[in-house]
């Protein structure tokens, strides 16, 4: 990687992180629909990242976002779950010929489609571990999975939008 593409990302992480911190936070939709935009800091960082920097940096990103949610680690360890499956997610979900270590994870790099469902399959890993934890028990199985699926679209359709809006 190059220093403007260090620099780059960097950039990203941090406005994806207070994004979510001051104003998403606070973005509801019948309190079912929650909408997790941070999680682009992992799914928007470049494919030749090896597995232990997507690991530490899931950890970080979701221990900054444990400690302003006040959660206690649940969004770290839906963060870090997620970063483990991202590359097995990339292997099967995109098929981008002879460009295996060089795909740029952008809206208009993968077309909509393939962007949408690399989205939607990582957000969905992340959202199921994050309410699972939370709920802590099976009792409340179809509101966890009712909010499982809803925030996962939300966030789904919030980071496709705001790719959409933000890349050339």
């Amino acid at each position: 990687m190059t220093l403007r593409e260090i620099l780059s990302t960097a950039f990203l992480f941090l406005l994806y992180l207070v994004l979510q911190i001051l104003l998403v936070r606070n973005l509801v939709l019948f309190d079912y629909a929650f909408c997790f935009v941070y999680i682009a800091c992992i799914l928007l960082l470049p494919n030749e990242t090896s597995l232990t920097w997507l690991l530490l940096i899931g950890f970080v990103t979701g221990i900054i976002v444990d400690t302003f949610y006040n959660t206690l680690g649940m969004h770290a360890a839906a963060t870090v779950l997620m970063a483990y499956f991202r590359p097995f997610v990339v292997r099967t979900q995109i098929d981008v010929p002879g460009m295996e270590s060089r795909i740029e994870f952008s809206l208009k790099e993968l077309g909509v489609g393939v962007f949408f469902r690399y989205v939607f399959i990582l957000a969905l890993i992340h959202h199921s571990a994050l309410f699972f934890i939370e709920a802590s028990s099976l009792t409340l199985l179809i509101p966890t999975l009712i909010r499982v699926g809803a925030s996962t679209l939300f966030t789904t359709l919030s980071i496709v939008l705001i790719q959409f809006f933000t890349r050339n």
